[in-house]
């Protein structure tokens, strides 16, 4: 039963990363851009969390902190260049 949750979940979060790869493509707006790629990173850290959960390991959940706060910093960064131009005051 838990080997079928994960194959779902597998399955939504590719899913749920394929479309944020196209809204990353086709939107219309510098917004939804940055939106797709704080989505892509949110999908990122989800299949690394399920990869630790199928293989059993701690390994990968500190992993995803890690890139959980290096995607929250970058996504804060791209957002005041877009906004200001600059990112350091």
């Amino acid at each position: 039963m838990i080997d079928f949750a994960l194959y779902v979940a597998f399955g939504a979060v590719g899913l749920s990363q394929l479309l944020a790869m196209v809204r990353l493509i086709r939107g219309p707006h510098i917004g939804d851009r940055i939106l797709s790629l704080d989505t892509m990173v949110v999908n990122a850290i989800g299949v690394i969390i399920l990869i630790g959960f199928a293989w059993g390991t701690q390994m990968y959940f500190e992993s995803a902190m890690i890139i959980a706060m290096l995607g929250f910093v970058s996504s804060v960064a791209l957002a005041r260049f877009v906004l200001r131009g600059d990112i350091i005051e």
